[in-house]
């Protein structure tokens, strides 16, 4: 929002997020009381986890300036803006989730990842897993465990092979909980250093690249992984192929569950077409449950486990580009419309096997969806494994980037130039090694703190911009203050003629007659 002036003609400026226009905070808006209150209904009053609800209400205040904001003022010609600030929630926000997509991205190509290849292996599980980790955080720490465990030992065995008699591994792991039509699934992208360092005679670290596995590597990895899952699920009384005697998250919250238990198996769990199918545009009827799988990919008995996906070891933009991919968030603006009658249509990034290109929800139903996706507060999605781990022994050797400075590992800057890294040495295809640490300087064990970006810095990174240069003089903005005082927020809007308040849900309307969601004894 300018404060002074106008940009000149021809400037390219930044234009702060306006949330409230999109089709998803106008269906939050609209719709949520009216959910609150018929989850309410077929509940007994039980209603929705505090930590949902306040995904949602917090969400209708993102990017809206009655919640604070910062004032940004040319130090040339006074120009000044306002800049909104965000809800911060690790739901369902598109602006939320990209910035902590971008920031997270950066780090682990800065500060993490070494100058190595790596692979990407990416495990996904039956339906009835899917919904026994989307709550109970220790057991999907359990099973991520055992899937990495398992890959990394892969790297182990083939290292020996090669006359590489103590390889050690590494990887990063992001804790996936959707799937690309809204589908609660739990799944884990893992990036993988393609394979292992290994100390030399005089101290430092060598890699040892691993050749690419055979699909029939990938089969027998997977094979072994499910092995070990359901050991793991025998000795702690969960068989997937079995119900079982109590549902913890029932007991919780009955709402949360019924509404998780439809959104693994793509389902409606409120109004009308509770029981239903999502609704799915384009499919084929006749299109075949079976179909072949790609490269370096095996199917088991609902487990699926794929690793083709590889990025060089100098190739640093290819690898920001896939840590995105792996850490975006569930929804995105550009795919959501409104149809004429307020139905929500969610365009698929890719047509299905069976042709699919669409889902049409009800508001409810996509409410309901969303619900699903939100995590508890205070787990983390983001696991660090082998030579990586935070107080793995070696592992500052280990993420040593080679040619650059002590002080800029420590610190990464912004480059000079949009888009522009700092100078590389590119590894030898076979062998990289990475310096020993001086003895006199102090290297820390665990890793460095995620670098907290400027928020004109992150901007840059991504998009290309400029964030801080003038629109109408093309001189340099800053910062000048920011506003949280209730009082000073509401002056200031007041006099600019903006809103002072919030937006608040609008009132519940009246459900339509609907079918039981929580029947006294199953179907």
């Amino acid at each position: 929002m300018p404060l002074a002036g106008a940009p000149g003609v021809g400037a390219a400026s930044y234009e702060p997020r306006a949330m409230e226009g999109t089709v998803l905070h106008r269906v939050v808006r609209e719709n949520f009381e009216t959910f609150r209150a018929e989850i309410a209904a077929r509940t007994d009053g039980g209603g929705l986890p505090q930590f949902v609800e306040r995904e949602f209400r917090d969400f209708l205040t993102c990017g809206v300036l009655s919640r604070g904001f910062a004032r940004v003022r040319c130090e040339g010609c006074a120009f000044e803006h306002l800049v909104p600030f965000s809800c911060k929630r690790r739901g369902f926000c598109p602006s939320c989730g990209g910035r902590r997509m971008a920031e997270l991205a950066a780090h682990l190509v800065d500060a993490v990842l070494p100058h190595v290849p790596v692979r990407q292996w990416v495990l996904t599980l039956p339906y009835r897993l899917r919904y026994l980790l989307a709550w109970n955080h220790q057991l999907c720490r359990a099973v991520l465990a055992v899937h990495v465990r398992a890959v990394l030992g892969f790297y182990r065995r083939r290292a020996r092979r090669r006359g590489v008699p103590d390889g050690r591994g590494g990887a990063v792991t992001v804790i996936q909980r959707f799937g690309g039509g809204l589908q609660l699934n739990v799944h884990f992208h893992s990036l993988l250093l393609d394979g292992v360092f290994a100390e030399a005679a005089d101290g430092t670290l060598e890699f040892d690249p691993a050749d690419p596995p055979s699909e029939e590597d990938v089969a027998r990895l997977l094979a072994t992984i499910r092995r070990r899952v359901l050991r793991l699920l025998a000795r702690r009384g969960l068989a997937v192929e079995d119900a079982p005697d109590g549902d913890p998250l029932a007991e919780e919250s009955p709402a949360l569950a019924g509404i998780s238990s439809a959104a693994v198996q793509g389902r409606v769990a409120l109004g009308p077409r509770a029981g239903a199918r999502v609704i799915q545009i384009g499919r084929e009827p006749d299109a075949p449950w079976v179909t072949s799988r790609g490269p370096c990919q095996a199917h088991l008995e609902g487990f699926d486990l794929h690793a083709a996906i590889t990025v060089a070891a100098d190739d640093r933009t290819a690898l920001e580009r896939l840590a995105r991919y792996v850490l975006r968030p569930p929804v995105a603006q550009d795919r959501l419309a409104l149809t004429p009658d307020g139905q929500v249509l969610l365009s698929l990034k890719a047509d299905w096997a069976d042709g699919t290109t669409h889902l049409l929800f009800e508001p409810i139903e996509f409410l309901e969806k969303l619900a699903a996706l939100t995590p508890r507060p205070r787990i983390n999605l983001v696991i660090y494994h082998g030579i990586l781990a935070p107080h793995a022994r070696a592992r500052a050797q280990a993420v040593a980037r080679g040619p650059v400075t002590s002080s800029t590992q420590q610190r990464p800057p912004v480059a000079k130039e949009p888009g522009a890294d700092a100078p590389r040495q590119t590894p030898e295809p076979s062998r990289v090694s990475t310096p020993e640490a001086p003895p006199q300087e102090s290297r820390p064990r665990g890793p460095e703190k995620p670098r907290d970006w400027a928020w004109a810095d992150l901007m840059r990174r991504v998009f290309d911009l400029d964030v801080l240069a003038c629109p109408r003089c093309g001189g340099r903005m800053s910062v000048i203050a920011t506003i949280e005082a209730g009082e000073v927020m509401r002056m200031i809007l007041g006099h600019l003629g903006l809103p002072t308040e919030p937006p608040k849900p609008l009132p519940a309307r009246s459900p339509p007659g609907a079918h039981d969601l929580f029947p006294d004894s199953p179907a």
